[in-house]
């Protein structure tokens, strides 16, 4: 498959979890990407081969944090976005999962992982300070997901948002 600028991109498969807080603070992790700079992600990545977006975001969510009671509860969203992942140009389709847990630190020695994944460091951010802020988010609209979540509760279907360009927020 190719982008818009005719740059091959490799399918990749992947799945976050939006861990939030009693307060509604969400953790997310800053990463830094060569081809899209800094941003703020939720915990996840890709999936392994014959892994369902459930146990991928199980797993990679239990690698970035440390945690290992978190479990993946009802969709958020999907969406798709374009990214270089270790010189390899992806077009990565997200399955992104809601899950309840105390606002705590990460847990245990991650700096290996950390690195080797491009994260910089974690912040709960609370929901009014994640709204206003203009730092790249993974998917952009993520205030506005997780501000109908807390209003409607979880959608039936989750909303796919389609192909996402990466970007600063406007």
């Amino acid at each position: 498959m190719a982008d818009s600028a005719g740059t091959t991109r490799t399918p990749r498969r992947a799945a976050r979890v939006a861990v939030i807080a009693p307060d509604g603070a969400v953790l997310l992790l800053r990463y830094d990407n060569p081809e899209v700079g800094r941003h703020w992600a939720m915990p996840g990545g890709g999936l392994d081969p014959g892994e369902t977006p459930r146990d991928g975001a199980r797993r990679e969510v239990r690698e970035e944090t440390g945690w290992s009671d978190i479990e993946p509860g009802p969709l958020l969203c999907t969406w798709e976005h374009d990214f270089t992942r270790v010189d390899v140009p992806v077009r990565q389709r997200e399955h992104i999962y809601v899950a309840h847990a105390p606002r705590r630190p990460l847990a245990g020695d991650l700096a290996a992982a950390h690195a080797a994944d491009g994260i910089l460091h974690a912040r709960w951010w609370p929901q009014d300070e994640l709204a206003a802020t203009t730092d790249a988010l993974w998917p952009p609209t993520l205030p506005a997901l997780l501000a109908d979540l807390r209003e409607h509760g979880p959608r039936d279907p989750a909303p796919d948002l389609g192909y996402v360009p990466n970007g600063p927020r406007a």
